[in-house]
């Protein structure tokens, strides 16, 4: 299908492309209709990915991407409205988004920085959030949604142990190896599909040591046992990172999510946090693998071929609940995630270019 370059519908499409995905896996394609309606066709990472076992992370980044859609369309002076095909898989959910021409609509703050926004791994400065900086990411989630702050150097340090129990078990995973083999790009700064090696928080020794393990999962197995090779990665990746911020910061809904829905909701309310957190100066790093291994074991749920790996997941579990406190407010956990002031990565994933995401058009939802 051929395109005018400067349509409208393509240039929101070009910005709302730029939102975040777990490993930058872009869960969506476009089809244009018409100049005024897209169809979105989204998909899960369920089947290859030990982190996506139910499609709620892939949910949640079709979440975000609506959300810029929303905000990119409000530059142009569009609103738009969304409506989820229900005769779709899940796996494969579908979504007819309308845009109409409004002339009381006015320019969403945000959109100047949905190229902006990244994710920063490295160390973040610990001076804590002022009260109007909270004030405006509390107000940007919306009804529905509340965050729980943790601040000072005990409450960040406990994330960091967190973080760290929880590294050890993405580490050890043959399930994890074979998704962390996928994602990274080696020797890159930047990388349309993946996470660029450079981006992703270690030295360069680590990297290369990283590189060299994970050619083969019995190199990984060997560095494991032999040569204490999860202990370098979860400094440098986690624990460390969990101390060299602001903030901690768990996003929880109302209600416990349960459908599809509430997740693309949740996802809504991420991005429309992350874009206020870049507008505030701040840098954000997602950490939420913790809440996927903790939903595992509380559903006793064979996740893993990896011996003891539900009971791993348990302690992560534990952890999280030490933390927390409450089991319902776990249960309603939506996003987990640090932030604080730094510098702007100097590596990062970037997207496919809008022409590869565009899906060819056919009869029907």
């Amino acid at each position: 299908m051929i395109v005018d370059a400067n349509d409208t519908i393509l240039r929101i499409l070009d910005l709302a492309r730029w939102a975040p995905s777990g490993d930058n896996t872009q869960p969506w394609r476009f089809e244009i209709v018409s100049g005024s309606r897209v169809v979105v066709h989204g998909f899960d990472t369920r089947e290859h990915c030990i982190y996506d076992l139910d499609g709620r992370a892939s949910q949640i980044s079709l979440g975000t991407l609506l959300e810029t859609m929303r905000i990119a369309a409000a530059a142009f002076g569009y609103t738009i409205a969304i409506q989820r095909y229900g005769g779709t898989s899940e796996t494969r959910p579908t979504f007819e988004v309308a845009l109409s021409l409004d002339p009381a609509v006015r320019p969403d703050p945000l959109a100047r920085f949905i190229r902006l926004r990244t994710v920063q791994r490295r160390a973040l400065k610990t001076r804590r959030l002022r009260a109007d900086e909270k004030t405006a990411l509390e107000g940007s989630l919306g009804e529905g949604y509340e965050a729980r702050w943790f601040e000072g150097f005990r409450q960040r340090y406990r994330v960091a142990r967190l973080l760290f129990a929880n590294a050890k078990l993405r580490l050890t995973l043959r399930e994890a190896y074979e998704v962390h083999r996928r994602v990274i790009e080696w020797g890159a700064r930047f990388s349309e599909t993946k996470i660029p090696d450079q981006a992703v928080g270690l030295d360069p020794v680590a990297t290369r040591l990283m590189q060299w393990a994970m050619v083969d999962w019995r190199r990984v197995q060997f560095f494991n046992r032999y040569l204490a090779g999860t202990v370098l990665p979860r400094l440098q990746l986690d624990f460390l990172p969990g101390l060299a911020c602001a903030a901690h910061v768990l996003i929880v809904a109302r209600s416990a999510p349960t459908t599809i829905d509430d997740y693309i909701a949740a996802g809504r309310a991420v991005q429309r946090f992350w874009l206020t957190a870049t507008a505030l100066g701040l840098r954000h790093q997602p950490s939420f693998t913790p809440l996927v291994f903790a939903a595992y074991a509380r559903e006793r749920r064979q996740f893993s071929a990896e011996p003891g790996s539900l009971d791993q997941a348990s302690k992560v579990a534990g952890a999280l609940q030490e933390l927390i406190g409450d089991p319902d407010t776990i249960r309603r956990a939506v996003w987990l995630g640090r932030l604080g002031e730094g510098s702007a990565p100097q590596a990062r994933s970037l997207r496919l270019p809008i022409d590869k995401l565009l899906h060819a058009p056919r009869s029907g939802p």
